[in-house]
């Protein structure tokens, strides 16, 4: 876990600007400040296309409602946009998003929407519990592994590549000066 301006990112005063994204950038994002709570977490994939589905990330409880979101990155919101659920079209919605209301076991399924003239967005998995413990939701993108899979890869590659980096260079400065000091040009 990083923070916006650690290596990715600029931070502009409340709000963290990232310029060129790549898959790698899929995960959970939320807000943190000393002074508050933090923000709802909210699950963003990175793909080639342009239109987003923004769902929730944590599971959600029976009887609770959910408001999916179908936005582009290049227009205006509150474009018209379908809805599907495990590949079937529930509704199209005038303004881009969509509330199922005191949702139920049979809710739970992979979401998606589509925008005309501009694409559709990658699945998204929602889950649906009657316990009050939650864990995180998966999303399935169309074109690769889930992205908390990659996540958590791309997460356990960064705390291991820089130990590691770290520990090669630092095994062969060592060994570099020992063999200088060996020959007596040090």
């Amino acid at each position: 876990m990083t923070e916006c301006g650690s290596g990715w990112g600029i931070l502009a005063n409340s709000s963290c600007n990232i310029s060129y994204t790549t898959t790698w950038d899929s995960g959970v994002y939320w807000c943190e400040s000393r002074e508050g709570p933090i923000s709802n977490m909210v699950n963003l994939t990175v793909t080639g296309g342009s239109v987003i589905l923004q769902s929730p990330v944590l599971p959600v409880r029976e009887g609770d409602d959910v408001t999916l979101l179908c936005k582009t990155k290049t227009t205006p919101s509150n474009l018209p946009a379908a809805f599907y659920k495990d590949g079937s079209l529930i509704r199209k919605q005038p303004t881009g998003h969509m509330t199922i209301q005191h949702v139920s076991r049979s809710d739970e399924g992979l979401y998606k929407c589509d925008i005309s003239g501009h694409g559709e967005s990658p699945s998204s998995w929602i889950t649906v519990t009657g316990q009050a413990t939650a864990t995180t939701s998966r999303i399935f993108p169309t074109s690769s592994a889930p992205p908390l899979i990659s996540t958590s890869l791309r997460v356990a590659f960064l705390q291991l590549f820089y130990p590691v980096m770290f520990c090669l260079y630092f095994i062969s400065t060592l060994l570099m000066v020992s063999s200088y000091r060996s020959r007596g040009t040090f």
